[in-house]
């Protein structure tokens, strides 16, 4: 099913910076980095993912902010060419990569301004993934509060009613509530309990790693300050400059997959392959690994683990509106 994401959200006149130019590492650069991203990961208890469209460009679809797009035609009056649907988008290799981070608890937690569902569908426990933006396959119901995977995308965004109606049981019966997609416009305010817990996670991470985000979107865009507030290191990795440089140990100017292919090389790890056959959907809902915080004890501290060898719309700048919906 094709659906214009842009074309539906609502005109917003401060979208970022678009446009800006992009750099890579020469080869032996951008080596030297990664072997220090793979010791860096080592060496972190806890260690907490922000990703951004550029994770998804070689499924196919396109960035915002890059030479090519979405908002950098646009104010050109252009369109992407031969942009992929989401329903039809492949989990890419950084995509898979970051599932068996998880699966051997090298990582811990997603905070992902990405719509695409990439990351649920490659096999990311969606406990441990905090898609602050929402997801286009996701629906909620507005009467038993549950959500709902599709296979298809919503036509829909903003919270609205989407026409289908929740076929969840409970005490033999149909809830039959009406389902609203779960991506946000530009005015809706960000789900509480995952912006909190987002926050958390940073506070209390040995590291917060960027990828494919120029972290211009707040308040989603402003949570790696929080872990090198707290003593923790920032990586990123992204071809046009981020909100947060001046803060990063490391900036690492290059191509996702292409960097994590030698992490991945570096720290020992398999990743399976894609031959583009069939359908990859693996829908994971919880992980066999606990969430190393909790925010049932505010002052709690983050439960121990080895060693490894109120909602706020969405911002493009710095201001922030308190909303307390969940």
């Amino acid at each position: 099913m094709s659906f214009n994401y842009n074309a539906a959200l609502s005109p917003c006149d401060d979208k970022g910076e678009v446009g800006l130019p992009e750099h890579v590492d020469e080869k032996k650069v951008l080596h030297e980095k990664c072997v220090q991203l793979a010791a860096i990961i080592k060496s972190s208890s806890i260690i907490t993912l922000h990703t951004g469209a550029g994770i998804s460009t070689s499924s196919g679809i396109p960035d915002f902010r890059g030479p090519n797009g979405v908002w950098t035609l646009e104010a050109k009056g252009e369109t992407p060419k031969n942009a992929i649907n989401f329903d039809r988008a492949r989990p890419t290799f950084t995509h898979r990569f970051f599932v068996e981070l998880e699966k051997r608890g090298i990582v811990d937690f997603i905070v992902s301004q990405n719509v695409d569902g990439l990351h649920m569908r490659s096999g990311f426990p969606r406990t441990k993934l905090a898609e602050l933006h929402g997801n286009m396959f996701v629906q909620k119901c507005s009467k038993c509060k549950k959500e709902t995977v599709f296979s298809e995308v919503s036509t829909t965004l903003g919270l609205k009613a989407s026409g289908k109606i929740c076929q969840r049981k409970s005490r033999g019966s149909v809830c039959g509530g009406a389902m609203h997609d779960s991506v946000l416009d530009w005015d809706d305010a960000l789900p509480y309990y995952k912006l909190q817990l987002s926050r958390k996670m940073c506070e209390n991470s040995d590291l917060s790693l960027a990828v494919g985000t120029s972290l211009q979107i707040k308040p989603a865009g402003s949570l790696p300050n929080l872990t090198k507030k707290n003593g923790g290191k920032v990586v990123i990795i992204n071809l046009q400059k981020t909100g947060c440089d001046k803060i990063a140990d490391i900036k690492i100017h290059g191509y996702c997959d292409e960097v994590f292919k030698i992490v991945a090389n570096e720290l020992d790890i398999e990743v399976p392959g894609d031959d583009g056959v069939g359908e990859w959907v693996r829908l994971i809902e919880r992980s066999k690994h606990s969430l190393p915080v909790s925010l049932t004890k505010a002052n709690s501290a983050p439960k121990p683990k080895p060693k490894r060898g109120k909602g706020t719309k969405r911002k493009a700048n710095n201001k922030k509106v308190e909303n307390n919906d969940d």
